[in-house]
């Protein structure tokens, strides 16, 4: 079993389920210390989980939303552990699948709070700290649906995510700190235990959503969707020390697909 992430606090964000709970997983079994941050209460089972097992772990929830949240996680890290040496940043996803005529005003503003200002906050939050200690490593997962069908607002939130993580690379490579991201495709997952978008599903938004599935499966060249531990291996490659000259990359996880 590799140690690659022994004396190494990381933090993992929307670590309840999906991703980053796999993530976490992953990680905590090569030695992490983990500070394990969602919205929902979900978060402290999996740390109960990972203690059991013999890790490290703190678990927070927090609304990274907006700047307080984060700005409260890097802190509460910071005291109980005294460095942050690796941010993956996990909180996103699409709330609705439909033609863009369809967004209300509304909607085009939650999917940005929703999948772009999460990254944005954390990366901010956690630059202060990682400069102290003069290293660190972020890893911000984007996602190839940059170029996809029923999801234009959640698009624009990722490639503000790959704006983000390459001028930030460009701004902090010679101070230590290198920043990436994944742009995972379809992953099959469990189904979420809160769902993102909570209104009735009619026959109309049903046919939007197989659209988004069909066109993900279509683009992949091994149409197919990926599984969890494809998504998160690549993340926890881009944190380790074995990805140490690479910098501003962001790495498409989804099948030949490139977003």
């Amino acid at each position: 079993m590799s140690a690659r992430f022994i004396n190494k606090v990381m933090i993992v964000t929307g670590a309840a389920q999906g991703i980053g709970k796999r993530v976490a997983e992953l990680a905590a079994s090569e030695g992490a210390t983990l500070v394990l941050v969602d919205i929902a209460d979900y978060v402290h089972g999996v740390a109960s989980q990972l203690q059991e097992q013999g890790s490290e772990v703190l678990a927070l929830q927090a609304d990274l939303e907006t700047w307080q949240g984060a700005q409260s996680v890097m802190e509460k890290a910071y005291a109980q552990y005294g460095r942050i040496d690796i941010l993956i940043n996990n909180v996103g996803g699409t709330i609705w699948a439909q033609p863009f005529e369809y967004y209300q005003p509304e909607q085009i503003e939650k999917e940005v709070q929703r999948s772009l200002f999460p990254t944005l906050w954390c990366c901010r939050a956690v630059i202060p700290y990682m400069l102290e200690q003069k290293g660190g490593a972020i890893v911000n997962i984007s996602s190839v649906a940059t170029r996809g069908l029923m999801r234009v607002p959640y698009g624009a939130s990722k490639g503000g995510v790959n704006a983000l993580t390459v001028n930030m690379a460009f701004e902090y490579a010679e101070r230590g700190i290198r920043i990436n991201a994944t742009a995972p495709g379809g992953t099959e997952a469990p189904a979420r235990l809160t769902p993102r978008n909570r209104e009735p599903q009619q026959e109309r938004e049903k046919g939007w959503y197989q659209t988004l599935i069909d066109q993900t499966n279509d683009t992949s060249f091994m149409h197919r969707y990926g599984t969890l531990d494809e998504q998160a291996e690549p993340i926890l490659f881009l944190a380790s020390d074995a990805a140490g000259y690479i910098t501003g990359t962001v790495l498409p996880v989804a099948g030949g697909d490139l977003g």
